[in-house]
């Protein structure tokens, strides 16, 4: 059997994909960002084996929860799951970003930066991500006026960037990400016409090691049948580079070689 942490899992689709993968007899650790939501997240999942509390709207906060995972570890798969939707602050966090970008894409890359390797990592991404920025200008929202829908946009097409780069430099570790679908969350809104099931029935496939979504490839764009076609821009070598050399100044931690 597996061991998975997922990042984001006190509700929605990450709590929904625990429930699945503990039925299925894994191993699950949950995240939840406070001790409340953190209580919350155990007893919609009793089955998990525990969750570990950690903000990943900071680069201080991301690196606690990765130096936590990885006394809790070894894991099999890691699912950087947690996300702020399309209704995002604007106000700049405590590392003058915004909270979107922080969370969205910089705290995924730290982890997987400071987390010892799993067997597979899955970065959840967006159908949205086809209107993001592919310049890559002004990540953090320095300069540009803040659009909430656009920053989402933005980080949902960085996420698939960071996956396929991932999978570039590291080839024994499976990096796909994965487009969730418009789904009845707390986030998507109860108007969504999809529910939780198949995304988390999609990452419980993937984060088990089934191997049915994404079959042995890595750096690969899953919908929650198989992979679909990503942003062509995210195709692209030298922006998938241009987006990591970005993340490493703005966290100050080197991508490991290994």
């Amino acid at each position: 059997m597996a061991r998975v942490f997922i990042t984001g899992s006190s509700d929605g689709i990450g709590q929904a994909a625990a429930k699945r993968l503990v039925e299925q007899g894994h191993k699950v650790t949950l995240h939840a960002r406070n001790e409340s939501r953190a209580a919350q997240a155990q007893d919609a999942v009793p089955g998990a084996e525990g969750v570990l509390i950690g903000d990943l709207s900071t680069i201080a906060g991301a690196k606690s929860l990765a130096e936590k995972a990885n006394k809790a570890g070894p894991w099999d798969s890691v699912v950087h799951n947690a996300g702020i939707g399309m209704s995002g602050p604007s106000t700049k966090n405590e590392d003058g970003f915004a909270p979107t970008f922080a969370v969205n894409t910089l705290a995924p890359y730290i982890m997987t930066c400071v987390m010892d390797k799993p067997k597979r990592l899955l970065y959840l991404s967006s159908g949205l991500h086809t209107g993001g920025d592919i310049s890559l200008k002004d990540v953090t929202w320095q300069q540009r006026s803040f659009s909430p829908f656009q920053a989402y946009s933005d980080t949902k097409l960085q996420d698939v960037l960071l996956a396929f780069a991932v999978a570039r430099r590291w080839p024994d570790v499976q990096s796909c990400s994965l487009d969730p679908g418009w789904v009845q969350t707390k986030m998507g809104g109860m108007g969504a016409p999809g529910t939780v099931a198949a995304p988390a029935k999609a990452i419980a496939d993937f984060a088990s090691g089934e191997r049915k979504i994404a079959g042995e490839k890595s750096g690969v764009h899953l919908g929650v049948s198989g992979p679909k076609a990503p942003h062509k821009g995210t195709l692209d070598v030298a922006k998938q580079d241009e987006l990591m050399g970005l993340l490493e100044k703005l966290s100050g931690n080197s991508f490991p070689s290994k």
